[in-house]
């Protein structure tokens, strides 16, 4: 009996709160995605790190012991300097070129400040540039996904939902399953055109990357992650690129264009309905029942403007009696008028 009791409880229970435990769930998981990424990531980077300081230190030790007048404070000293150029985006490797702050390298640096990838590879260095950067963000995020907004629909109107409806009506097929179908291919168009062939042309201008280098930069920067491990035309080799300028312009109009369409894909993916249905899931009672009632609301009144609009344009056929009433008053309003005869015909009737 209480067994059975406590059983009906539970069931209760969890019918009750099913939205708040799939979030519970929800909340678990990621944060078990968090920490096995994090136990991946330091089974994997952490020996590397170890290696590459050990080799450091011998580094270190070699020059010292090789050059015995420097010191190892003057040494550190001049080391720290270094690493704190780097920082700001300047290096003493081929230090004979000062394109960090020209006119198409600030445009780099705003696109990848307004679309927050943010390579870090290129800072400001004044007191006044960083002030500005703060002010010119504030304003220029928030237009910038406004526009990155604007452009997206306008461009899934034509690249998803036209070509959805169009087939749906085509093939009669359910329009869930050609939605993800839809996604899948555009999904694989989208990386073939905006990943694999952009990679394949980073291996053969940047003379130190691999293929799957290029591809790792294309991604984190395409995804707005943009660690700044990895920016082009940063080599040192100075014949690398034979035209620098033209080539950081086309890297940002490519960054640009390629967050567009890679923001129409995540966008049509979120669309799905498969994904709606597994959102809603997540979502509080009183939500669900608001969206519904909005939904049930939008449906009656396009029903109600569909009906008044099909009342409007078919004409009123009146009923018997009515029509029957109209002619009486017809007969009534309409006095009676004597027939004129011409004399010819009156003889004749004589």
């Amino acid at each position: 009996m209480v067994v059975s009791c406590t059983r009906g409880w539970c069931a209760r229970f969890m019918d009750r709160h099913q939205s708040a435990l799939n979030f519970a769930l929800l909340v678990v998981g990621y944060i078990l995605y968090l920490l096995i990424g994090a136990g991946i990531f330091s089974a994997i980077e952490l020996p590397y790190e170890q290696e590459i300081r050990r080799e450091l230190r011998e580094a270190q030790q070699d020059f010292l012991s090789n050059n015995p007048c420097v010191s190892e404070a003057r040494l550190e000293e001049l080391l720290a300097r270094a690493l704190e150029a780097s920082n700001y985006g300047v290096s003493m490797l081929g230090n004979d070129t000062n394109r960090n702050w020209d006119f198409v390298s600030s445009l780099f640096f705003t696109s990848t400040v307004l679309t927050t990838t943010g390579y870090g590879h290129s800072v400001p260095l004044s007191d006044e540039g960083k002030a500005f950067c703060i002010f010119y963000s504030i304003f220029g995020i928030p237009v910038t996904l406004f526009f990155l907004t604007v452009v997206v629909q306008r461009i899934m109107a034509v690249v998803t939902r036209r070509p959805v409806s169009y087939f749906h009506r085509r093939w009669a097929m359910s329009q869930s399953k050609l939605a993800a179908i839809h996604a899948t291919c555009l999904a694989l168009i989208i990386a073939l055109l905006f990943l694999i062939i952009p990679a394949w042309i980073f291996v053969s201008l940047e003379s130190d990357w691999d293929f799957l280098e290029s591809l790792y930069f294309c991604f984190i920067s395409l995804t707005t992650i943009g660690l700044g491990d990895y920016v082009p035309g940063e080599t040192h080799s100075k014949e690398a690129i034979s035209h620098p300028t033209l080539y950081r312009l086309a890297i940002t109009i490519y960054l640009l264009i390629g967050l567009v369409f890679v923001l129409v894909v995540l966008e049509t993916c979120c669309e799905l309905p498969q994904m709606k249905r597994l959102s809603h899931r997540f979502y509080q009672e009183k939500v669900k029942e608001l969206d519904s009632e909005t939904t049930n609301i939008i449906n009656s009144d396009q029903l109600s403007e569909t009906s008044d609009h099909v009342t409007n344009h078919i004409p009123v056929i009146p009923s018997v009696s009515e029509q029957a009433a109209s002619l009486q008053r017809d007969k009534k309003s309409t006095p009676y008028s004597a027939v004129s005869v011409s004399p010819t015909v009156d003889n004749k009737l004589r």
